[in-house]
């Protein structure tokens, strides 16, 4: 209990320290560097902040080029974090007693007998005022045990005593602020000498993901190559917004570099979802209407959630996926899905009026290209334009589950949207002629009409994939209407089934 209040109340102490130093003029300071990234010059950098970390034994010294005052901040057990911002200010700090390292001030001088005198007053009232307050908590807690004396439900603790907690309770234990969807700055930094990789699932022009091991469980790591650097930022940035946590948003956990084999690598650690991506589940497995249903507001959940824009103290700002496809949705073990991918969203926040488009050179998947995209009339300068974007792919993703759905026993093979019309890998020239200048859509099988689920989401596709981006339907319109049929599903379902 000491070491933790003194953790915090250092921390305290480095937080309004570093608000103080925000009201200067932003400068650079030099710093003592000692760490395995390669970023030292001669034992020192140059940065906005200087920093020391402890963590397992292991000591770093670096800078931060950016002035994010939540990476400075954490109680949690085990860890110490230390900011400042004066030329060197971390080349002789360590670690306070209570977390493993040394003290870095010199013994105070012995108290006078004022003082002692003056303590063992406090210490026998606050004494006999907390026997006081035992003897009453166990009067209350001895009657509390005879009135329920017959029930044994119970309580489970969230980690287990003499256990090691799993990565998933640290998770969540770093999560409980609300400030993030990942581990704090300082701790991601040291994920990519902690995870063994297992071997490759998947490759894409990104770069690879591989399935590999920290703290004995499974984790997802997505490896940039250097010259994808500002993809891997981008996303890294926006995992890491305020409030981005949901079902139906792939779990962030980290993001590190490396060295492998003299090349810098860039990582980003999420959860693993063995079951793989939308488009490679629907590859080998055919749904009941029901579990369309449910895999398609699953879906429709996580975009709304990245639409919405959250006003609190806490604020998380609206954001557009612009790459929205079956590559880029998982499918969790109880086959609702998750959203991945945000390497090319856009974020804005009406509350203080902008929109950060991002810099990514990267263009989206041009199958699921809106008119307005392909045909080059989308108004940038509108975030509305870009979310509209998200509802024509969603259409499309909905009608890729439909297909794969079984009625009356006929379930159709897998195919991309538009795959009668455009070869494997169409131009932008052919997809603008067929969905522009044509004003092609996806063919739906004559079975989808014949079952009341299946005919719903019909009438929805459709809605998404007008050539007008206004008439559209919104991302909670479209979670409410199968909201609405999932909910009438389940009444039928024990309607008929009380009927047997």
């Amino acid at each position: 209990m000491g070491s933790s209040a003194l953790l915090t109340a250092v921390g305290m102490c480095v937080w309004i320290a570093t608000i103080h130093a925000d009201t200067e003029d932003v400068r650079n300071i030099l710093c003592a560097c000692e760490n395995k990234k390669g970023t030292c010059t001669n034992g020192t950098c140059t940065g906005l902040r200087c920093f020391f970390t402890w963590w397992d034994a292991t000591e770093e010294r670096g800078c931060f080029s950016e002035n994010i005052m939540e990476h400075c901040n954490t109680a949690f057990q085990g860890i110490y974090i230390h900011c400042c911002s004066s030329n060197l200010c971390n080349a002789g700090t360590t670690a306070p007693p209570g977390v493993g390292g040394g003290t870095t001030t010199a013994p105070p001088e012995p108290p006078g007998p004022e003082l002692w005198i003056t303590v063992c007053l406090l210490l026998l009232i606050v004494t006999g005022t907390m026997c006081g307050l035992v003897l009453f908590l166990r009067f209350r807690r001895a009657r509390c045990k005879l009135s329920k004396a017959g029930d044994h439900d119970t309580t489970m603790l969230k980690v287990p005593y003499g256990d090691d907690p799993t990565y998933g309770e640290i998770f969540d234990e770093f999560n409980e602020s609300g400030s993030g969807t990942g581990l704090p700055y300082l701790v991601q930094r040291t994920m990519a000498r902690q995870i063994s990789l297992a071997h490759c699932v998947g490759k894409g022009r990104y770069g690879e993901v591989w399935r590999g091991t920290w703290m004995g469980e499974s984790v997802a790591v997505k490896i940039f190559s250097s010259r994808d650097e500002q993809s891997w930022f981008r996303e890294s940035k926006i995992y890491n917004t305020v409030q981005l946590r949901h079902d139906n948003i792939l779990r962030f956990i980290a993001s590190d570099m490396t060295s492998k084999n003299s090349s810098t690598q860039l990582w980003l650690v999420t959860h693993f979802h063995e079951l793989g991506s939308l488009y490679d589940f629907l590859q080998h497995s055919s749904l009941e209407p029901e579990g369309c249903l449910r895999m398609c507001l699953s879906v429709a959940c996580g975009l709304v959630h990245l639409h919405t824009e959250i006003v609190s103290y806490q604020e998380k700002p609206a954001i557009a996926h612009r790459d929205l496809k079956s590559r880029n949705i998982l499918v969790k073990r109880n086959r609702q899905c998750c959203i991945a991918d945000l390497g090319l969203a856009v974020m804005h926040s009406q509350s203080h009026d902008y929109i950060d488009v991002g810099n990514n050179p990267r263009v989206g998947t041009k199958r699921y290209m809106a008119p307005e995209v392909l045909d080059e009339t989308i108004r940038v300068d509108i975030f509305e334009s870009y979310k509209q974007t998200d509802i024509w792919a969603l259409g499309l993703v909905f009608w890729e589950i439909t297909r794969r759905t079984m009625v009356n026993g006929i379930v159709e093979e897998y195919r991309p949207p538009f795959f009668d019309l455009v070869p494997s890998d169409p131009s932008f020239e052919e997809m603008k002629k067929v969905v522009c200048v044509d004003q092609q859509r996806p063919s739906l099988h004559n079975r989808l009409h014949s079952h009341p689920i299946l005919s719903a989401i019909v009438k929805i596709m459709k809605e998404c994939w007008y050539q007008s981006p206004p008439a559209r339907l919104t991302a909670l319109r479209v979670r409410k209407t199968l909201s609405k049929l999932d909910h009438d599903s389940d009444f039928s379902t024990d309607k008929l089934k009380q009927d047997i």
